[in-house]
């Protein structure tokens, strides 16, 4: 992703040009870098959280907070971006959508895939 960005910026103030596709395709990078690191974090314990009390309960009651915190908080969130996304996702694959733009990223359909996927 950084070489894609450095590349956009030396073709954009070295030689006057631009790339639309290799613009967009950073913004797909990144919410695939996001998405993927969202992941990666809530399986390694490292999303911030108020430590405050956390840390003085015992490994059972964490457990259990961990658990209540999952089912009633990120299960719904995640099930609600999954099902929002859904007709987005599908009216896209109906359409073969493209990028807006002249020049752009052919298969944006395939890209917006990665929404319900991984939510």
């Amino acid at each position: 992703m950084v070489l894609v960005t450095f590349a956009v910026v030396l073709l954009r103030y070295l030689f006057n040009t631009g790339w639309i596709a290799m613009q967009e395709s950073i913004t797909y990078m990144h919410a695939l870098v996001f998405m993927l690191g969202a992941a990666y974090t809530l399986r390694h314990d490292g999303h911030v959280r108020v430590d405050i009390f956390y840390q003085k309960f015992s490994p059972r009651t964490r457990a259990w907070v961990d658990l209540l915190g999952t089912l009633l908080l990120l299960l719904p969130v995640t099930l609600f971006i999954a099902w929002v996304s859904w007709e987005y996702v599908s009216t896209a694959w109906a359409l073969k959508e493209g990028s807006r733009e002249t020049g752009g990223l052919p298969g944006v359909y395939l890209l917006k895939t990665a929404i319900p996927l991984m939510a």
